[in-house]
């Protein structure tokens, strides 16, 4: 089962999670061999220093929900009050690849994080025409599979706009997009 978990950074938490860098990097390997894409969400303030963690996206292949809540919750930053709140949901994997297998590469372009949180019938569930730019995607869903709650996706496009353009926007009840960046010792 796939699963999407998305760590929000708590405001001022920067520093513990910069102490707790190893601990964190030494948890996720592992998961090396069921990790699908992982990296942070970051606030840029406009500058070109590759700017400050705001969360942590983990796309994981795990057995079953309880792995998947002991993956979250047992991570080291969340144990030490890094993350404010936590969002787990199943996902499937449309692509069928890995962020490592995506044929842009590791470096190179902005990329992004974009989240859209359902309201209705299910919407995007085939990635838009073409998909170049598409580092992993798929819907977010209920516990059991069954409802569609949403989708998320890792781009990379040449804005915060033309990321958000991968979803149908009016479909969902709010759309959120991040900066984000590959994460992983490889």
């Amino acid at each position: 089962m796939e699963f999407f978990c998305y760590h929000r950074d708590r405001p001022g938490s920067g520093a513990l999670r910069t102490e707790l860098g190893e601990a964190h990097w030494a948890y996720m390997d592992r998961f090396e061999a069921e990790l699908i894409a992982r990296g942070p969400t970051l606030d840029r303030d406009g500058g070109d220093d590759g700017g400050t963690a705001t969360g942590s996206v983990h796309i994981v292949d795990l057995p079953d929900l309880a792995t998947a809540r002991a993956f979250v919750f047992d991570e080291p930053n969340y144990q030490a009050g890094v993350y404010r709140d936590v969002m787990l949901r199943r996902w499937r994997n449309v692509l069928g690849r890995t962020m490592w297998e995506f044929p842009g590469g590791r470096e190179g372009g902005n990329r992004y994080l974009v989240l859209g949180l359902a309201a209705g019938q299910p919407a995007d569930l085939v990635p838009p025409g073409g998909g170049d730019e598409l580092i992993a995607y798929g819907p977010l869903l209920s516990d059991d599979g069954a409802a569609w709650l949403g989708t998320a996706a890792l781009v990379r496009a040449p804005d915060p706009d033309a990321a958000r353009a991968v979803l149908t926007t009016d479909r969902y009840a709010a759309v959120e997009v991040h900066d984000w960046q590959f994460g992983g010792r490889r």
